[in-house]
Parts: C-alpha cells; sequence; structure tokens
C-alpha cells in the first residue's frame, strides 16, 4: 500500500472524493477541509494499492489538481488494516510488480542532469577501474563497477524512450557520454603522468589475464548486458531494489572507460581499440534492455488499467442494484404510524 496525501481547492475537493471513494483499491479516505491554502483548499488522506496507483493518480491529475495544489505519495514501513488488505485483492496484479510512472518520471528528470557527485562517483570509479586492470585485480574492477552511478542516466534515456520524452534524452545522453569522456581524460593525464617518471610500465598496463575479459570483448559480452539491463529496470521500477547492486557487478561500462585511459597513456592502442568496443556494446545491449522492458511493463500496466476500469464499474452497477433493492424494500413496507 501507498499513503497519499492530496492538497486540493475546495472547488475540486468534492470531485476528487467521489473519484477516490468509488475506487475499490482506494481504503482509510480522510479529508480535512480549510486546512490548507489559507483555508482555501482541503487536505484528503488515504492509501491506495501500489498495482492501481497509476490509475487513481491519472484521474486526480486530469481534474487539475497539481495546477494548484499537490499529491504526496509516500510508502509505508506496515499498514495494519482489513480494509487495506480487501483492497488488495481486489486491485489487479501483483504489489511488488506495481510500477509507479509518475515516481520514474521524477527520478529520470532528476538522473537526465548532471551533478557534481555523479562525476566525483564517475571518476573515482573509473581511477578504480584502471587500477584494478593494472595491477590484474578482479576484486577492484568489481569494486569500480558497484561504485560507478552511469546506470542512473541510462535508465532515465529508456524511460523518456518509451514514454517519448524527449527533452530528457539529449541531457541525459549529455550526462553520460560527457562523464565518460571527462573521466577518461582525466585518467589518461595521470596515468600518462606516471608513465612518463616511470612508475607504471607498458607491461604491467597491458598485461593480466584475468582481467583481459574488458579488452577482448565477445557475444557474450551483449548478452550479458542485456540480462543486466532487464534486471536493473525491474530493479528500479519495482519493490525489489535490493537487486540493483547484482546489476552493477555484471556492467563492464566503468572498467572499460578506466581501462582506455590507463591504455591510451601507455599507447597501447589495441587494448583502447577493444575497451571502446567493449564499453559501446554494454552501452547498447544496456539501452536496449532497458527500453524493452519498459515498454512491456508499460503495455502490461495499461492492460491492468483496463481491468481496474472494469472493476470499478462492476463495482459502482452492483451498488446502484443493491440501493434499488433496498428503495424496492422500503416501498413495500407501510411507515409506521406517527404518534403525536
Amino acid at each position: 500500500m501507498l499513503s497519499v496525501r492530496v492538497t486540493v481547492t475546495q472547488a475540486l475537493s468534492a470531485q476528487a472524493q467521489e473519484i477516490l471513494s468509488g475506487d475499490p483499491t482506494v481504503c482509510g479516505l480522510a479529508v480535512i477541509p480549510g486546512s490548507a491554502m489559507g483555508g482555501r483548499g482541503d487536505v484528503i488522506l488515504f492509501e491506495m494499492t501500489r498495482e492501481n496507483a497509476n490509475n487513481i493518480m491519472r484521474s486526480l491529475r486530469h481534474l487539475g489538481i497539481p495546477a494548484e495544489g499537490g499529491i504526496v505519495v509516500s510508502e509505508p514501513l506496515v499498514v495494519v488494516s482489513d480494509a487495506a488488505v480487501r483492497a488488495e485483492t481486489l486491485a489487479p496484479g501483483h504489489p511488488a510488480d506495481g510500477v509507479l510512472w509518475a515516481q520514474l518520471a521524477g527520478k529520470a528528470e532528476e538522473d537526465a542532469h548532471p551533478s557534481v557527485s555523479f562525476f566525483v562517483f564517475l571518476l573515482l570509479a573509473t581511477l578504480i577501474a584502471g587500477v584494478g586492470r593494472l595491477l590484474d585485480q578482479p576484486i577492484l574492477i568489481i569494486g569500480a563497477m558497484v561504485v560507478g552511478p552511469e546506470f542512473a542516466p541510462l535508465a532515465a534515456i529508456s524511460y523518456a524512450i518509451v514514454r517519448r520524452r524527449g527533452g530528457i534524452v539529449v541531457p541525459a545522453l549529455g550526462t553520460l557520454l560527457g562523464g565518460f569522456a571527462v573521466c577518461a581524460a582525466i585518467a589518461w593525464g595521470i596515468w600518462a603522468a606516471l608513465y612518463a617518471t616511470g612508475v607504471i610500465t607498458y607491461e604491467q598496463a597491458t598485461t593480466g589475464p584475468a582481467t583481459e575479459f574488458i579488452v577482448a570483448p565477445d557475444a557474450w559480452s551483449f548478452v550479458i548486458a542485456i540480462l543486466a539491463g532487464i534486471a536493473g529496470v525491474l530493479s528500479l521500477t519495482t519493490a525489489k531494489s535490493s537487486a540493483l547492486v547484482g546489476v552493477f557487478i555484471s556492467i563492464t561500462t566503468v572498467p572499460a572507460v578506466g581501462t582506455i585511459g590507463l591504455t591510451l597513456a601507455v599507447g597501447a592502442w589495441d587494448e583502447a581499440r577493444g575497451s571502446a568496443i567493449q564499453l559501446l556494446i554494454n552501452l547498447a545491449g544496456l539501452l536496449i534492455a532497458g527500453v524493452a522492458t519498459l515498454y512491456v511493463q508499460l503495455i502490461s500496466g495499461r492492460r491492468q488499467g483496463r481491468r481496474a476500469a472494469r472493476l470499478r464499474r462492476t463495482q459502482r452497477r452492483r451498488s446502484t442494484a443493491r440501493l434499488r433493492m433496498l428503495s424496492i424494500e422500503d416501498d413495500g413496507h407501510p411507515s409506521p404510524p406517527r404518534r403525536d
């Protein structure tokens, strides 16, 4: 279940309450009149099922609530409520599979634009990867994979393609490719200085069977990138975010960038070329998998939305029929005599 706080003008409050009260996947509806916007608005509190959250939020947005009010969604640790259990049983799908597209939109907007922390983490990961290749230490390569933040703009690009948000694609591409270029250039400068002073040798930079997979891409590189991309998007869009660390360890983007900087510094052009191909293969696989996974989730969510709409119509018909029956029963019994 998700907890929701809606700030709405009093002119739209009644319509919002009607939408929410008629949805069987909503429970705990409470209204605090005149408590927002200096007395001109109401606060509506309720819980909704994750799997039907997109339909509910779409209905509230279509009322125009975000223009003057707002919708805040949070995830509580525990919900102890029989009404919540009933709402979950009526909602289509499984709660862990529910995708909150509004959350993805906000995250994509944030991750598409560069930040100091993004470049710092990417640079640190690039340098760790270079040291890992230099010393032929796979554990350092794994560390670089975990530290690298490059999956965030990749996910933002995938979201923008699926949802046709062209304004996100360009800055996200700039953040990703620009970050790789800047970090590779800085790493090249550092390794070039160390190579010129004799701290490292050509043999150290180009010899290492344990980490040779970085400079020798093959078909399996693309397969692993596809699988990692699917797992990464699923971990971001569903309630299984703990799997994201495993995704980071599966992709060879940052190790390739770190190795490019190292091999260019010592003049190992063949290995630099192999690392660049490895980088492109991984980026292509991750992007294809991300777009395909999000598209499947979008289509599946729309089908569940149609099922939820049919459920609401069925509930309304049953409620209307029940009221008719009660009205007929009341009309069939004479009213008790009045006593003056």
